[in-house]
């Protein structure tokens, strides 16, 4: 991991960025528009996804650094599809534990969706998006950066984690503890292997397998 920035200013820059650009801009959309119909959900993805590519711009030109100091290496298929398949399991694993956490405490869980259920195309824009710009924006960015700045691990994945559940609070305290469990796991992941193209393909499929694979089967 590269720990000499180009320039400091633009690592915190970043990390504002990565961290809080995707609540503010989904809490600006949710206040300004809501109920949120198909037009204005396509605008916010839209909007996610350029502040993403505003990040990867600063990783490059502000701070100066390559790809991989965000976690975008290579590596081999076969390989990625079996850490790509157990990260899954784990997660799967998590979820049913953080469902029964949230059913014996009885935390509240999930927010009333739509009157019109969104077309599938949309649910899976929303779906790549969560799995892309919150990645590389939790994972890739702000947990390697906060590594590097403060050299702790733990403080690093606690700080990522906490915001990562924060930005889940329209699911209310259940949907935010699952969104820290899982944002522990997907951080656990990330450290490991520090590769974001597996962590981007599990938590694609974490959300894609029950809001869109599972949804049309049961339909």
């Amino acid at each position: 991991m590269h720990t000499n920035f180009a320039s400091k200013r633009w690592t915190y820059a970043g990390l504002l960025l990565a961290m809080l650009g995707t609540p503010l801009i989904a809490t600006a959309f949710r206040l300004a528009f809501a109920p949120l119909g198909t037009q204005m959900t396509t605008l916010r993805e839209l909007a996610l996804f350029a502040a993403t590519g505003l990040l990867l711009l600063l990783v490059r030109r502000g701070e100066r650094l390559p790809w991989s100091s965000i976690g975008f290496r290579r590596m081999p298929l076969g390989r990625g599809a079996l850490y790509v398949l157990g990260g899954l399991v784990v997660c799967a694993i998590v979820t049913v534990l953080g469902l029964l956490v949230i059913q014996a405490t009885g935390l509240p869980f999930g927010h009333a969706g739509p009157a019109v259920p969104p077309p599938l195309w949309l649910t899976c824009l929303v779906v790549l998006r969560a799995g892309v710009v919150e990645e590389i924006g939790f994972r890739g960015y702000a947990l390697e950066r906060l590594v590097a700045l403060t050299g702790n691990r733990w403080l690093s994945v606690l700080l990522s984690c906490v915001v990562f559940a924060a930005f889940h609070s329209t699911q209310g305290l259940g949907g935010m503890l699952l969104a820290f469990m899982l944002g522990g796991v997907l951080s656990g992941l990330y450290l490991w292997k520090r590769n974001l193209w597996v962590n981007m393909s599990v938590h694609f499929l974490v959300d894609f397998i029950p809001n869109v694979l599972l949804a049309g089967l049961l339909a």
